[in-house]
């Protein structure tokens, strides 16, 4: 979904407080470099001006770093007698580990600093992401108004006209500013922008087939805490085993936990993790009145006599408690997909938290024995716990378990 113009200037104005942070914090790690290339390696007492000045440097820089989450460094350079006096204590002492804590003293303001670089890229992550999303949506979009501007039977070696790349390189461009150095750059973005930039039909063939699943895929995976732990709410495995507990097994899921958004992430993640699916992506354009979107998918099929097998997919996710898809539904989806631009939708799929009525069960069966496209599959409730009860991380990511 498009921003406005106020949601644009709010985000830019909240990106440039990052940046000038970062910009502090740059600084900070280069004084800190050169701070700890002065510090002698041994016992040795005297005044350096030369680190005398840098540390008061460090002071102001350190002054000027906001919190993050009501946290910043404290920890500033240590003065040089006070180091030697310290390693000279802890050589008299002879004790183990009496040298490796005052080493660890002295490093303290580096490991502060590193400790804030962290936090700075997560909390931008949190910050860009709904606005990366969105990008990521458009450029889905403009890769496919390209393609349909290619023309039915399109020859590699023919050129688009610059104008027609202009949004796709112009969104990429915006999600370039987002990252910032948040998020490090997908492998294949040189090449993507490297084939933008000389604009054949041959070099949109190459993004849509490999640059754009690569980077579409790892900048999604970088939005949503991949690193991040899953609560756990025991200290010892072993001691669940050994309490031998008992009672009855549930396979009900708790979908309340999640919002419109997390069912659709939810889905979004079986298809992106499945083998056999291939270019999963969000149709941003498509937000039905229930407020949810469509999600589209290639799922490749492989036979050893016929050969490979592709068949556009098309996902409806309904986040629905107490509501369940019924027959209007149903012909509704099936007149949307006869509007969508080639390729031809071969499969609709309604995934629900909710169940479907018996009349549209009925529909839609009468409508697959018939043979007419697209092929429509029911993914309710039950079909969906299903699938995740073989993929326990899955539920434990989503809190599908509830409390």
């Amino acid at each position: 979904m498009p921003e406005t113009i106020s949601e644009a200037s709010a985000i830019m104005a909240a990106l440039e407080q990052f940046e000038a942070a970062e910009a502090n914090l740059l600084k900070l790690e280069r004084l800190w470099d050169e701070i700890a290339a002065i510090v002698p390696t041994g016992i040795g007492f005297g005044k350096n001006i030369e680190h005398e000045d840098r540390a008061r440097s460090f002071e102001l820089l350190l002054a000027a770093l906001p919190k993050i989450d009501g946290w910043k460094p404290t920890a500033v350079p240590p003065d040089l007698d006070e180091i030697a006096q310290s390693r000279l204590d802890a050589l008299e002492l002879a004790e183990v580990g009496a040298e490796a804590s005052v080493e660890r003293w002295v490093d303290e303001p580096g490991r502060e600093l590193r400790e804030y670089r962290f936090r700075l890229g997560n909390t931008r992550k949190a910050l860009i992401r709904d606005a990366l999303v969105s990008l990521i949506d458009q450029i889905d979009a403009d890769l496919r108004e390209l393609r349909a501007l290619a023309g039915a039977d399109p020859k590699p070696g023919a050129q688009l006209h610059a104008d027609q790349w202009a949004p796709v390189r112009e969104h990429m461009k915006q999600v370039e500013v987002l990252l910032g150095s948040s998020v490090t750059k997908p492998v294949r973005w040189s090449d993507m922008m490297r084939h933008i930039k000389f604009g054949y039909v041959g070099d949109l063939d190459d993004i849509e087939r490999v640059d754009w699943p690569n980077v579409k895929s790892t900048l999604r995976k970088g939005l949503y805490g991949v690193n991040e732990p899953v609560p756990v709410r025991t200290d010892d495995l072993a001691a669940l085993v050994a309490a031998r507990p008992k009672g009855p097994i549930s396979t009900a899921l708790d979908w309340s936990s999640l919002n419109d958004e997390g069912f659709e992430r939810l889905v979004f993640t079986l298809i992106s993790d499945t083998p056999g699916y291939e270019n999963p992506e969000w149709l941003m354009q498509t937000r039905a009145p229930d407020r949810g979107r469509d999600l589209s998918v290639i799922r490749v099929s492989q036979d050893e006599l016929s050969g490979i097998l592709r068949l556009r997919v098309i996902i409806q996710c309904k986040h629905w408690l107490s509501r369940s898809v019924n027959v209007a539904e149903v012909a509704t989806a099936k007149e949307q997909m006869a509007l969508w631009p080639a390729p031809r939708v071969d499969v609709l799929v309604f995934a629900t938290s909710g169940r479907f009525t018996a009349d549209a069960v009925a529909a839609i069966e009468a409508h697959n024995a018939a043979g007419s496209l697209p092929r429509i599959e029911m993914w309710a409730e039950s079909h969906l716990e299903r699938l995740l009860a073989a993929r326990p991380a899955v539920i434990a990511e989503f809190g599908l378990r509830g409390h």
